[in-house]
């Protein structure tokens, strides 16, 4: 009876694994496609459609963009996520549950309605298509999911190292860049490289708010609207194993700041 569990077991991982993964390694498999068609037999490997991929200035530009957004969006939100955290666990502001309530809500509202709605907005204000509104989109996207990370984590044990501090006749802002935010690094940093990941392959708010100057997932739309080809295969691996650089870096700067 145990073997026969072990083995259901085993079985049932198999399949719940392959079903997550079979599609990236598919993808992944077809980029090294030697012919023009990602099908069946496999002629490989070869690297001939990532070197092409390199060599469109095109894709190339939309990569350099897709990273600029990320990392500048990606600052602003966990920046102002931080702040945003830290007011309302250090200071008892009226009604700060319902503003809580409202920070988050964007996590709960379809990335198209907020895309559509920051369209309409920057058309009445005159803001043009560009990779701008499209940063301001992903800050608005990620700074609940920044917030909801450092609000968690925020505690009474530094509530008590922050009056130490105070009482030792430090300032205010040398309490918050000093102890706060040392004290909230993983926190700090789980935002940043999570609004990273998200913002990094995000599409519908890039799409509505790009117009010349577009993102990698804009551009890669843009390639699948002629038919798959191992071109897209290629440059949909390089934005997987972009995700999978953050994800292993981020679990590496955890790793290091764990207690021995």
């Amino acid at each position: 009876m145990r073997a026969l569990v072990r083995i259901t077991s085993w079985i049932y991982a198999v399949a719940i694994y392959g079903f997550i993964f079979l599609p990236v390694v598919v993808l992944v498999l077809f980029s090294l496609q030697a012919t023009s068609f990602p099908i069946p037999p496999f002629t490989g490997p070869s690297l001939r459609w990532y070197d092409a991929v390199l060599a469109d200035t095109r894709l190339t530009s939309a990569l350099v963009n897709s990273l600029l957004v990320a990392i500048l969006s990606s600052a602003a939100a966990v920046a102002l996520g931080f702040l945003s955290a830290w007011g309302f666990a250090r200071f008892a502001l009226p009604g700060s549950g319902l503003m809580r309530g409202l920070i988050t809500l964007p996590l709960t509202v379809s990335y198209l309605i907020i895309g559509m709605g920051l369209l309409v907005l920057f058309n009445w204000a005159g803001v043009p298509k560009s990779l701008l509104a499209a940063g301001i989109g992903h800050v608005v996207i990620n700074l609940p999911l920044c917030f909801a990370i450092i609000y968690s984590q925020m505690g009474d044990h530094q509530i008590n190292i922050e009056r130490a501090a105070r009482d030792l006749g430090a300032p205010e802002w040398t309490v918050l860049l000093l102890i706060t935010v040392p004290v909230m690094a993983p926190a700090i940093f789980a935002g940043f490289f999570l609004s990273m990941t998200f913002s990094w392959d995000e599409f519908v708010i890039s799409f509505l708010l790009t117009r010349f100057d577009t993102t990698l997932p804009v551009e890669i739309w843009n390639l699948l609207r002629s038919g798959l080809n191992p071109k897209t295969n290629a440059v949909g691996s390089l934005v997987f194993a972009v995700s999978i650089v953050l994800v292993v870096f981020f679990e590496l700067m955890l790793l290091r700041r764990k207690p021995a």
